[in-house]
């Protein structure tokens, strides 16, 4: 066998090399066919196309392909089959499974604290069993999620309907729905000419790039009041593009050349543009109206966003220079991209018709998640709706539908969690936590700010046992924002601050807010990378917010307390 090493360069410049073998026993003048790549392992596998050498070269004319293709040839002996009895296992992992297996084990045996159910117990046992399995993976995260499933209906934990309950829940079809929106964007060619103009205008940096959808999604987040459409819908797609139009791909060594700062970048501003504006995302609207219930204080969407919009900016200022620092892409500046950019585009020609219809159709499913509630429609409804319109048109086939195994796998291990999680909440184990917290933070007799500031702590870091945003508010801000004012706090500050924090929370894994699926299933961020920079990310959020944004309020009069509630004995005796 000879081995033959084709190094050319993608549409903006970056190089990348792969490898192909050629039979020994081909002609004097041997030629090849194109190439068949072996698809990555990797989550996203079904976005990268092959590399296609149309038509057929001959060796003699690769040294002069505008490619610069390079041929190497090198003796080789072809490979021994090896024997059915020395097949690598390809089961779980064994010792991450036993890690997964012993953490439930050990806390379903510890004695059941005083006020908690037994049936919360041990569902809290497999719920933690589970995460442990998601985050060691002995298995893919679909896999492990429906193993925890399976635990809790044979220990009687749950019954088989409220364990996959959460298969009707509309977040995850959502989140499905986006992938498969995704497909048709690169298909048909649009997601590139997207991302070319998004190049041809800020792609001299990779800092440039990332701050231009930074914004971009900034400004559609009070129109759009689903992150889950955002992320999933719009700006999943082109940046998927934008990272294969820059030579970053998935599962062939360039991820770090731009896409996983990117996917990390977008993601964790993602959250924090939710936390800007009332109308941003589907579960703020939840927050005032528990506020209004509790301190009987209405909080406006001008009245919102004029609190946030100053430790906003300045979180999506530093974010993804912070990112930039500690989690780099390895080509930073790339100053004739925007030119190969225009070029691209130029070839390109006018858009096609099917280009013209995955257009239509984004408009039409963007315009329903904008103005959707005044017509009843949400925005599950109008991705289903934009999903049709592309199946009837040929645009997206079912097949591909059928094909796109992260969406199917992220349907399952995210409907899991949020069918744990919310059972964990109605057999009371989250109103246990929070009465117990509230107790002891109550007796401390501390300052409202020392009160408080543990109190803010405790409430966003136990966003790790929740898989939605909406479960956690209704669950533990009542709860929280009662005793905190009790304790001295602003009423209505503290009402302000559980609701921006309500969002910036769900940064902290990959399944805590509705954009985290989406970004975290294009596979270009390890999941230990993704929950490590999560929580270095939550403390930058935490500082500005509360430090930046603590004298913003104080400039806006916030820091004035309302005597709407019980006093700290009253409170403290009464939980």
């Amino acid at each position: 066998m000879a081995s033959v090493v084709l190094t050319y360069s993608c549409p903006l410049g970056y190089s990348r090399v792969k490898s192909l073998a050629l039979s020994s026993r081909s002609s004097p003048n041997p030629v090849f066919s194109t190439p068949v790549l072996s698809k990555s392992s990797s989550s996203n596998s079904s976005f990268i196309k092959p590399l296609s050498l149309t038509p057929i070269i001959s060796t003699n004319r690769i040294q002069k392909s505008h490619r610069k293709l390079t041929v190497k040839a090198a003796a080789s002996t072809p490979a021994a089959a090896t024997p059915p009895s020395q097949q690598p296992w390809q089961g779980a992992a064994m010792k991450p499974l036993m890690a997964s297996i012993a953490t439930g084990v050990v806390l379903w045996f510890l004695p059941v604290p005083s006020g908690v159910s037994r049936n919360a117990w041990q569902l809290l046992s497999i719920f933690l069993a589970t995460i442990v399995g998601i985050i060691t993976q002995p298995l893919p995260l679909g896999a492990v999620a429906l193993l925890g499933l399976g635990a809790s209906v044979l220990t009687k934990t749950l019954t088989f309907s409220a364990a996959f309950s959460a298969f009707g829940d509309p977040i995850p079809w959502l989140i499905a729905l986006a992938f498969f929106f995704a497909r048709g964007f690169i298909k048909t060619g649009l997601g590139n000419r997207i991302a070319y103009q998004f190049v041809s205008l800020f792609g001299s940096s990779s800092l440039g790039l990332g701050y231009s959808l930074v914004f971009s999604e900034a400004l559609l987040a009070p129109a759009i009041p689903s992150v889950s459409a955002r992320a999933g819908g719009i700006f999943l797609p082109l940046v998927k593009s934008l990272c294969v139009a820059c030579g970053s791909n998935v599962g062939d060594g360039t991820e770090n050349r731009l896409g996983s700062w990117l996917m990390l970048t977008c993601f964790q501003t993602s959250v924090i543009s939710s936390s800007m504006f009332l109308t941003a995302m589907a579960a703020n609207p939840l927050s005032a109206n528990l506020a209004f219930n509790t301190i009987k204080q209405q909080i406006g969407w001008t009245d919102w966003a004029k609190a946030a919009i100053v430790p906003g900016l300045v979180s999506l200022l530093v974010v993804p220079l912070i990112l930039y620092v500690i989690y780099p892409p390895t080509v930073k500046t790339s100053p004739d991209a925007p030119r190969l950019a225009k070029e691209k585009l130029e070839k390109m020609g006018p858009m096609t018709k099917n280009e013209i219809i995955m257009a239509g159709t984004l408009f039409l499913t963007v315009g329903l998640w904008i103005f959707g509630g005044m017509l009843n429609v949400d925005a599950v409804t109008a991705a289903i709706l934009g999903l049709s319109v592309l199946l009837v048109t040929g645009v997206v086939t079912w097949k591909e539908c059928l094909a796109e195994s992260v969406a199917w796998d992220t349907l399952t291990w995210f409907a899991a969690l949020i069918a744990m999680a919310g059972y964990l909440n109605k057999y009371g184990l989250i109103a246990w936590f929070s009465q117990t917290v509230v107790k002891v933070v109550g007796g401390l007799g501390l300052s409202w700010q020392m009160s408080f500031g543990i109190l803010v702590l405790l409430y966003f870091y136990s966003h790790y046992f929740f898989a939605s945003g909406a479960a956690h508010i209704g669950a533990m801000f009542t709860a929280f924002l009662s005793v905190a004012s009790a304790l001295g706090t602003p009423s209505y500050l503290g009402a302000l601050v559980l609701s921006f924090l309500s969002n910036l929370m769900g940064g902290i894994t990959h399944y805590g807010i509705g954009s985290a699926p989406v970004f975290y299933g294009a596979g270009y961020v390890p999941l230990a990378k993704w929950w490590g920079y999560g929580f270095l990310i939550s403390i930058v959020n935490l500082i500005i917010w509360l430090g930046v944004g603590g004298i913003w309020w104080k400039a806006l009069g916030l820091w004035f307390v309302y005597d709407s509630l019980p006093s700290r004995n009253n409170l403290i005796g009464g939980v």
